[in-house]
């Protein structure tokens, strides 16, 4: 028996449209339920959400019944925290802040065995494997991995093309909040510079046969990115929608 096929990586690399919803609460019945909403996918955030390994894999856990294909966000590009989530069962997995065609490739071998990569030997013990159940697991598992790197900065921008060089890397995610404020322009998302500068990246993501992705939860802005090509799009946020149906609930009985 091989590794389950990734189906958002098939999907990926076929130019589909994908559009999913961030996971930042942190509870294994809130992601189930997201997971039964009718995403393409959702994504694990371990990144901004105090999501340690644990949470992570109890939320997978309780995703794996979804039509929704399951991602996580690592808090930082390192081999250790990588290993772990996919040991727990993820399959595609977004490495934060990568700035470097050098960092992307050690991001490709992270996420690999062995001869083509340093991801330590041991998802027996993890519901990856499905606890041996899946006896090819070891040989299999690196076809069906998706990496997603993020550019969120100008130095990124800059050294795109190197990024997009780099082989193992299915998607180049840019995080529109930190380039604008790297690039100067701090809670002004819309800058016509910024904005410039996403469409340029977007455009050449997609140039360079890789799947673009962006965070773009304002309907207006995500027409705009999928105009661009963009076609991992990142459309809700639990949080977010859940506080934004909180409060118009509470002033529908104050107004």
């Amino acid at each position: 028996m091989a590794a389950p096929v990734n189906r958002l990586k098939e999907n990926l690399a076929a130019g589909q449209l994908q559009t999913g919803c961030w996971l930042g609460l942190v509870a294994p019945y809130v992601s189930e339920i997201a997971g039964t909403a009718g995403f393409d996918w959702v994504l694990i955030d371990g990144e901004h959400a105090p999501n340690g390994i644990g949470q992570i894999s109890s939320q997978i856990g309780a995703l794996q019944g979804s039509d929704s294909a399951i991602a996580v966000r690592v808090p930082v590009g390192e081999d250790w925290i990588i290993k772990q989530v996919l040991d727990a069962g993820a399959q595609t997995v977004m490495v934060p802040m990568v700035e470097t065609g050098a960092q992307a490739q050690a991001m490709v071998r992270a996420t690999r065995y062995a001869p083509d990569g340093v991801r330590g030997v041991g998802a027996s013990v993890g519901r990856a494997s499905h606890w041996t159940g899946i006896a090819d697991y070891s040989t299999t598992a690196n076809a069906q991995i998706c990496l997603i790197v993020q550019v969120e900065a100008q130095r990124g921008i800059d050294n795109l093309d190197d990024i997009l060089a780099v082989e193992g890397v299915d998607a180049v995610f840019i995080g529109p909040a930190d380039l604008a404020a790297d690039m100067g322009y701090l809670g002004q998302l819309d800058a016509p510079e910024v904005m410039a500068a996403m469409e340029d990246a977007v455009l050449r993501i997609r140039a360079a046969g890789k799947s673009a992705g962006i965070m773009c939860t304002d309907p207006e802005f995500a027409r705009q990115a999928i105009g661009w090509g963009v076609n991992f799009a990142a459309v809700a946020v639990d949080a977010i929608t859940l506080s934004n149906g909180l409060r118009a609930a509470a002033r529908a009985f104050k107004d």
